[in-house]
């Protein structure tokens, strides 16, 4: 006796829908994926879920357009907010008190004494000032390039390590408006841009009427800094360049404490954020950035769905 005829439909049903026959243009099969397929029969929120699991995993080539419009916006949005805060001069001037006092108490307050140091040498001071007030943005996008043209696959991980460093930055600019050495009552500091008359300083002379003198804590001169020299500390080829990217958060230490733009705690909070971006990183793509791969892995074209020959056989054929 032959099977049923329900059963028999079923069983015909069941494989025409496995190898695609019957199907309806456009619509994504919602069946599950039996052992043997060569490409899962999804729908479409697990098609999504997928998509954005492998992006994790391996974040597709950036584009240059989107790129460009996504760094514009994003340094629009930090300079609005960095100086849309209010100059709390007040509170500004307490914070530093304490960041000083908190200093000395723990024997590392030198700031001062290098600040007064290295002003006596002319030329070092105003080579710093001409360092502080452009290789900042200099040096930051010209490893942003870098690294989307040498290391697509690691570029989007890098650039959001410090997207979110600079986002918890602007948290701190605002709730926590600190005054710089130079700017602090009673601490003797020289402001050796205005001392020396170098232009280019957002910090001071025409500059500082522009841009929020208590921006201070934390010091995105070293976030940034530390986020490029490990860029190309790790990622750089030639051993020399890759000295080069650790000596430049280094110097970019010094420049900042000796033209009295950040405490040493500035710095220190500055790292702080970076190595949070890094983790934010971390966990959106299950990877450190460095070690996700140089290339992206370009998606094969979609191939037929193929089955094992036993789907398309009737049901009760085995039987005979």
């Amino acid at each position: 006796m032959g099977e049923p005829t329900e059963i028999r439909t079923a069983g015909i049903e069941h494989a025409e829908a496995a190898s695609g026959a019957g199907s309806v243009d456009g619509a994504v099969p919602s069946v599950p994926t039996p052992d043997g397929a060569s490409r899962a029969a999804r729908t479409r929120s697990a098609a999504l879920r997928l998509r954005i699991h492998e992006q994790r995993r391996n974040p597709s080539r950036p584009r240059v357009f989107f790129e460009l419009a996504l760094i514009g916006l994003s340094y629009w949005i930090y300079s609005l907010v960095r100086n849309a805060v209010p100059e709390q001069e007040a509170v500004a001037q307490k914070h530093a008190s304490w960041i000083w006092h908190f200093e000395q108490h723990l024997g590392i307050a030198v700031e001062h004494s290098i600040n007064h140091a290295v002003n006596s040498v002319t030329w070092l001071i105003v080579g710093m000032n001409y360092y502080y007030a452009t290789l900042h943005f200099i040096i930051t996008i010209g490893v942003l390039v870098w690294l989307y043209r040498s290391h697509p696959g690691r570029y989007a991980a890098a650039r959001s390590v410090l997207f979110v460093t600079t986002g918890i930055a602007l948290v701190g600019f605002y709730f926590f408006p600190l005054a710089p050495p130079r700017l602090m009552d009673g601490g003797g500091f020289i402001d050796t841009v205005k001392v020396h008359q170098t232009w280019g300083s957002m910090a001071s002379g025409a500059g500082a009427h522009v841009s929020n003198q208590y921006a201070a804590m934390p010091s995105m001169h070293i976030g940034w800094s530390m986020w490029c020299g490990l860029a190309i500390f790790f990622l750089a080829r030639p051993l020399w360049v890759r000295l080069l990217g650790l000596l430049y958060p280094l110097t970019t230490l010094m420049v900042i404490v000796s033209t009295a733009n950040h405490f040493w705690m500035d710095a220190v909070c500055g790292e702080i954020c970076l190595a949070v971006g890094f983790l934010a990183a971390r966990l959106i793509y299950h990877q450190w950035a460095y070690r996700l791969p140089r290339t992206p892995h370009e998606p094969a074209p979609d191939e037929p769905v193929t089955v094992p020959a036993q789907w398309t056989a009737p049901v009760g054929a085995s039987r005979r």
